[in-house]
């Protein structure tokens, strides 16, 4: 008979035993086969795939029901061949990782969101709303927090001159509190580049951020996170990103910034940095650099804004926009541009700072 997993709460520092050389980085291949293990990260409660996630390269787990385990160790997702777990168990886990981050999943809320207490981001769907059985997408965060040189030397700004030079650019335009705007697709770095951008502010500045399920790991002295609340079972208590972004700015920040724009709050968003709030900062899920002005107006209209409206207030705004790409499984710095107004008054986003050669 299958024993059942029993998660411990995520109030419990349990730690995984060490392992020997937890230096190597090594991609999971099959059952058994991860090494580089990172010591101290709280696995336990991820029961029947612990050890999946416990390779010092893994960022990535899904969970497809009894189909099947994938990790994505930096190369995108390898199926686990000898990872077997019967339906039951698959929702049992989810059941119970969803109750550790403080909300519950059932048939009536389907479809749930979490963060565990050490970052842990767990993501998951009942059936009937999945037709593959009970899915679990779980995101773990990196270990350490990234500095932007260490992501200099990983090879993200390119090599050679030109990589210096888009290192040299983005500190300036941290240090000089230009507004910057991070997208991409999902999984393409965003939340790693801005957390190590706002890493280069001067010690001295106080940083506010916002975000909807806290992900921003800031190596930065003086960081306060608000994140946002889903309504309770009957339907009330819910605290969205439009209200903290209003609450954040009397809090008195020195850098305002939204870990993603998603929706209505772009408004807000755009407001705060119109109104002397430089040096601020969020990310937007978006395909290339052209395609940034059509979802910000894809979300100012959610809010009720023109397209006009949105175009002005973004050109004022947004000083920089950075546009990152994930290929081969390599993510890479792809553009970077800003904000301008074309003959007709819409909003266009145009390449600008990168050195002679392009970025390769």
């Amino acid at each position: 008979m299958v024993q059942p997993f029993v998660a411990a709460p995520s109030l419990n520092r349990e730690r995984m035993p060490e392992v020997a050389d937890p230096g190597e980085r090594a991609p999971v291949t099959g059952p058994g086969s991860v090494t580089g293990l990172v010591p101290g990260r709280n696995l336990a409660r991820l029961g029947p795939i612990a050890r999946y996630a416990a390779s010092a390269g893994v960022t990535d787990l899904f969970v497809n029901g009894e189909a099947g385990l994938w990790v994505d160790a930096g190369l995108g997702p390898v199926r686990q061949s000898g990872w077997r777990c019967a339906e039951a168990e698959v929702r049992a886990l989810a059941v119970r990782l969803i109750a550790l981050g403080g909300r519950h999943i059932d048939e009536a809320s389907p479809c749930v969101d979490v963060r565990l207490a050490d970052g842990i981001r767990v993501h998951a769907v009942l059936p009937p709303v999945s037709s593959t059985g009970t899915l679990l997408s779980i995101r773990l965060p990196r270990p350490d927090r990234p500095r932007l040189d260490a992501l200099a030397a990983g090879g993200l700004f390119g090599s050679g001159t030109v990589g210096l030079a888009l290192s040299d650019r983005l500190r300036a335009a941290v240090q000089g509190r230009e507004n910057l705007l991070v997208t991409g697709a999902a999984g393409s770095g965003k939340t790693t580049l801005l957390a190590a951008l706002l890493g280069e502010a001067p010690p001295g500045e106080r940083i506010v951020v916002i975000e909807d399920v806290a992900e921003l790991r800031i190596d930065h002295p003086h960081v306060v996170a608000l994140e946002s609340r889903q309504p309770n079972l009957e339907g009330a208590g819910r605290v969205g990103l439009d209200a903290l972004l209003r609450e954040a700015l009397r809090m008195r920040p020195d850098r305002l910034v939204l870990g993603e724009c998603r929706g209505g709050e772009l408004r807000e968003l755009l407001a705060a940095l119109n109104t002397g709030h430089d040096g601020g900062a969020g990310t937007l899920h978006a395909n290339s650099l052209g395609d940034v002005p059509a979802q910000l107006e894809a979300l100012g209209a959610l809010a009720g804004m023109s397209q006009a409206a949105v175009a002005r207030q973004a050109v004022s705004a947004i000083g920089l926009v950075l546009h990152l790409e994930r290929r081969g499984g390599e993510r890479r710095l792809a553009q970077l541009g800003r904000f301008e107004l074309d003959g007709r008054g819409l909003l266009v986003a145009v390449l600008v700072g990168v050195p002679a050669g392009g970025i390769p």
